[in-house]
């Protein structure tokens, strides 16, 4: 055993069996091997036939029978009488102790001068004798030896039949838990198995994942965090690990209990979250309230994107799920009173459509406030007009004042592929909550624009140009999932589950696109064998390098798993499902083997795995990483998604965090590189989407897609409100809660109407809640949430202030529009 610190060594222990371990040697040296120490008595003329120097006290049990000697066999035994040839002290010795005995008559003859006993017959016969009896008894050792090595190995044969019927018993007893659960309620029925259960390759059966192999244990499973946790002395844990992850597979099994843990776990993580969005909004509101963005080192406040209040706008639905109500209600005033767009100049209309128009849409569709829905239609107003173009494709800049609008000039004047189709999912959302038409259409021509030029590949180049009145032509041959290119893909998937997965062009695109993906761009490292998507450059060259935008092809191809049309156990849903968590791994990858712990904007692929570039080792707070573990974590239930959120969280509050905020970093390998730039949607992805796995309990009916856990928002005692929120956020799709339930004690109508009835205006597309959830807790019938629209909607509708009845409207999309137009908005009564 190696030396413990400040104790004895491996020689150095004081025992009685020695220094080395054998016994009556004390000083150190080998005690004598017991044949060793025989022979040494026999040489001495001591033996164990009593002869001379062998006193009584060495011989078990003192010496010989009166008058015999011994014998050899398993135990010494007396010789009889009439076969000895000597006595007791000397002789030629009988048969019993012919060696002994042989070996000390012949000294006594050979001393008085008598004849050699190895010319006596007799004396040859006993030593042929003896090696007969030798070589018996090593047969009869050697068989014993040959019987205990079969009784050991049938021991082990049948230890392993008896562990594996142990494993078929316990299987099949969870198997039938689960189903009795299931017709019991207590657990989702259909799809919500595989959800608590797994989330693997495949479904054994109804929509059930066989998540896990051979039901091996979760073994990552660590200690709660203390409220007082110091992050100060974190230190990353380096890359390399978690490489059973590496190829996409599912190798531990998830359980109930193993999902218990992980939530109890996440519980005391989540106060640390909501502790750096309180350290980020007590110095916005102190230094920078109603600016655009606060300089987190020097605490300036600067209006770089117009003047719109961006952080405050962009950063109200974090501000509602985090359950700082007071801080919203000071962000709402803010936006009621003095947010104004009639002023501002020339801005990015993709920009501003995803941080302040999706942000005013988020807040609205959580809060139910129409403040923010009038502020969104006066700000979908003005930046609906850079899609007055002769193809139709929305410029990248518009002035908010005039009204003009134009491609940048950096770009050659091209359309950018990401910006005009990442829109949609707002525009229809703004279309739908104000009944104005324009909204929806005009975005959506984008995509039929897109469809009608798709390449065969599915793969689509990073720039447009007009090719006249609804047409456009390819600019370039470059194909990205990076800057420039990436969320168009991310948003034929989500506007077609936006839409309740009845306008199937948006599928077609994604699955063409995904396809495209596989043949092309994904890519294998050198020699870890990590996944990634690399670029596609002129002549179908491939660029070995991937964004961090990239990322969030983790998540989105997770969604589209799941939701395929074939199901979650097709061949291609299992393909994309596995690229999904491959991808996920190397992305986490991309920070963990960075010292920070923290990844660079993007990284090289070459013959060492990955390398940061000189041209980009910074990092400017990007979210699409920890989306992509928010997804996985929801949709397959693997803790570990938690896991590497935590461990990317550490880093970000050891080597960002400052004086009065989140710093981006300069270079992700040095780290106090800490720079005075803290972007806006810091606040909106990276606080979000790691508060959101953190949230208890992720039971299986919450398990779906676009769907949180039941959100419980502390708040005076007379408004704690737990409301079904079907929200919209840039890069994060539609949000649903799994239950409505409202506890209100003495809250006021007007307040109940503000934060909980208005909701309900908002809904739109299939099925928007998941749960019938009655006021007196009865049980809840589930309801698949992303059912075809055909199926009907779900309304809610309430009849007094006091008691928060529930009435249910299911009826068609038209009918539900119509009734809710005919009531004038009034979402109270039968006729609503």
């Amino acid at each position: 055993p190696p030396r413990t610190p400040g104790g004895p060594g491996p020689s150095d222990h004081a025992s009685p069996l020695g220094r080395r371990g054998r016994p009556g040697r004390a000083g150190g040296h080998p005690a004598p091997h017991p044949r060793e120490r025989r022979g040494r008595e026999d040489r001495e003329g001591g033996g164990r036939d009593g002869g001379r120097g062998a006193p009584a006290g060495r011989r078990k049990g003192g010496g010989p029978p009166e008058g015999g000697g011994w014998r050899r066999g398993r135990e010494l035994q007396p010789a009889p009488l009439d076969r000895r040839r000597g006595g007791r002290r000397g002789g030629r010795g009988g048969r019993g102790h012919v060696r002994l005995g042989r070996r000390n008559g012949s000294r006594r003859r050979r001393a008085g001068g008598g004849a050699d006993p190895r010319e006596d017959p007799a004396e040859g016969m006993h030593g042929h004798f003896v090696d007969a009896i030798k070589s018996e008894l090593s047969r009869v050792k050697e068989k014993e030896e040959e019987i205990k090595g079969r009784v050991v190995e049938g021991m082990h044969r049948q230890f392993e039949r008896a562990m594996e019927e142990e494993r078929k018993i316990s299987g099949a007893v969870r198997d039938t838990v689960h189903r009795i659960e299931e017709r019991a309620g207590l657990r989702g029925g259909e799809g919500a198995g595989g959800a608590a259960e797994g989330g693997g390759d495949g479904a054994a059966s109804g929509g059930v994942p066989n998540y896990g192999a051979g039901g091996s244990h979760y073994p990552y499973m660590v200690s709660d965090v203390p409220s007082d946790y110091d992050f100060s002395r974190y230190e990353p844990l380096g890359g390399g690990r978690f490489a059973e992850y590496k190829d996409g597979s599912a190798p531990y099994e998830v359980t109930p209990s193993l999902m218990k843990q992980s939530d109890d776990l996440a519980r005391s993580r989540r106060v640390h979250v909501k502790r750096a969005m309180e350290h980020i909004w007590r110095n916005y509101r102190e230094y920078a309230f109603g600016k655009d963005e606060l300089h987190p080192i020097s605490h300036r406040a600067t209006s770089n994107w117009g003047g719109m209040g961006t952080t405050l706008v962009d950063s109200l639905d974090t501000l509602w799920l985090m359950g700082m109500r007071t801080e919203f209600d000071e962000a709402r005033e803010w936006v009621a009173d003095k947010l104004s767009n009639a002023n501002v100049g020339q801005v990015s209309g993709f920009e501003t459509t995803i941080r302040s128009l999706g942000g005013l849409l988020a807040a609205h569709s959580l809060s139910g406030d129409k403040v923010f829905l009038d502020k969104a239609d006066d700000l979908g107003a003005r930046l609906i007009r850079a899609y007055d173009t002769p193809s139709g494709l929305p410029h990248g800049s518009v002035n908010l004042s005039t009204g003009h609008s134009n491609n940048f000039s950096w770009n050659g004047n091209h359309y950018i592929l990401a910006e005009v189709g990442t829109q949609q999912v707002e525009y229809r959302y703004l279309s739908r909550a104000t009944g104005k038409p324009d909204y929806a259409r005009k975005s959506e021509k984008v995509f039929e624009i897109l469809h009608k030029i798709q390449p065969g590949d599915g793969l689509m180049m990073q720039n447009l140009g007009d090719a006249g009145p609804g047409k456009a032509v390819f600019s370039g041959s470059k194909v990205s999932f990076g800057a420039m290119g990436d969320s168009v893909y991310e948003y034929m998937l989500k506007v077609w589950v936006q839409g309740g997965r009845t306008e199937p062009m948006y599928r077609e695109m994604w699955d063409k696109a995904i396809d495209g993906v596989h043949d092309q761009l994904v890519q294998k490292s050198t020699p870890s064998g990590m996944t990634f998507l690399a670029d596609r450059l002129t002549g179908s060259r491939i660029d070995r390098k991937m964004d961090h935008l990239v990322c969030f092809m983790g998540g989105a191809l997770a969604l589209g798993a799941y939701t395929d049309p074939g199901g979650v156990d097709s061949e291609r849903a299992r393909r994309d499902l596995r690229t999904a968590r491959a991808l996920t791994y190397t992305c986490y990858q991309m920070y963990a083997r960075q010292k920070t712990g923290i990844a660079p904007e993007y990284v090289r692929f070459g013959t060492n795995d990955m390398s940061v570039p000189g041209d980009a080792p910074f990092y400017i707070l990007r979210p699409e990483t920890v989306e992509s573990f928010y997804y996985l974590s929801v949709l397959t239930g693997d803790p570990i998604y938690r896991e590497w959120g935590w461990e990317v969280f550490q880093s970000i509050e050891k080597y960002c965090r400052t004086k009065y905020g989140y710093g981006s970093l300069k270079n992700v390998n040095l780290p106090n590189s800490v720079e005075d730039r803290m972007e806006s949607f810091f606040m909106a992805g990276e606080c979000a989407v790691s508060l959101l796995p953190s949230r208890a309990s992720l039971t299986a009916p919450q398990l779906r897609p676009f769907k949180l856990e039941t959100y419980i928002f502390s708040g005076p005692p007379d408004r704690d409100a737990e409301i079904p929120l079907p929200a919209v956020r840039p890069g994060l799709g539609d949000r649903h809660t799994a239950q409505a339930r409202v506890q209100h004690g003495g809250s006021s109508r007007e307040d109940i109407e503000r934060r909980g009835h208005g909701v309900m205006r908002s809904c739109w597309g299939p099925n928007p809640l998941s749960d019938r959830v009655f006021p007196d807790g009865g049980p809840a019938e589930r309801i698949d949430p992303l059912a075809p629209i055909s199926s009907g909607w779900q309304y809610k509708v309430t009849t007094g202030p006091a008691n928060f009845n529930t009435s249910w409207l299911r009826q068609g999309q038209d009918e539900v529009g119509a009734a809710t137009r005919r009531s004038g908005g009034n979402r109270e009564g039968d006729d609503a």
